[in-house]
């Protein structure tokens, strides 16, 4: 009779649960104060310079295993909302060096066009447009700035 192959088991070791040191929440059962990165981010919150992580929010499938530690990669970080710091502005300067660098994406060299949008110059090097004739939605594009021929 054959065997049947066995299933390849998770590499990871299982570890008990609180075995690293952070307390782990089953999802909807974290305290309020508890926000992951991208809570931080929408209330404009960074979690605060080297401070690490207060919380693990577990992955759905660790539901079932309650005494065991969540190390799949679905799981979360959590950090304190008390412990957070507004997140940075940016100066003027570097404004303007990240328009400047979003321009070069943006920009056509055979039209210079500006789009809303980055264009493949890596693999077309132009917009649709200058490359195969696809004709471009003006809301999509700012206009070339003007060339002036004055007269001497």
């Amino acid at each position: 009779m054959r065997q049947r192959p066995s299933r390849a088991r998770c590499p990871q070791e299982r570890k008990l649960r609180g075995a690293s040191g952070l307390p782990e929440y089953d999802r909807g059962a974290c305290p309020d104060h508890l926000l992951t990165r991208r809570q931080l981010r929408d209330t404009l919150l960074s979690p605060g310079g080297n401070r690490g992580p207060a919380a693990i929010l577990r992955c759905k499938r660790c539901r079932y295993t309650p005494q065991w530690a969540c190390t799949h990669p679905g799981r979360a970080w959590l950090y304190d909302r008390h412990l957070a710091v507004p997140k940075r502005v940016p100066t003027l300067a570097q404004e303007w060096a990240l328009d400047r660098a979003m321009a070069a994406r943006q920009t056509c060299p055979s039209c210079l066009r500006r789009y809303t949008f980055c264009l493949p110059l890596r693999t077309l090097g132009t917009c649709l447009e200058c490359h195969d004739g696809t004709p471009a939605d003006p809301t999509t594009y700012t206009a070339a700035p003007a060339t002036h021929s004055l007269a001497a």
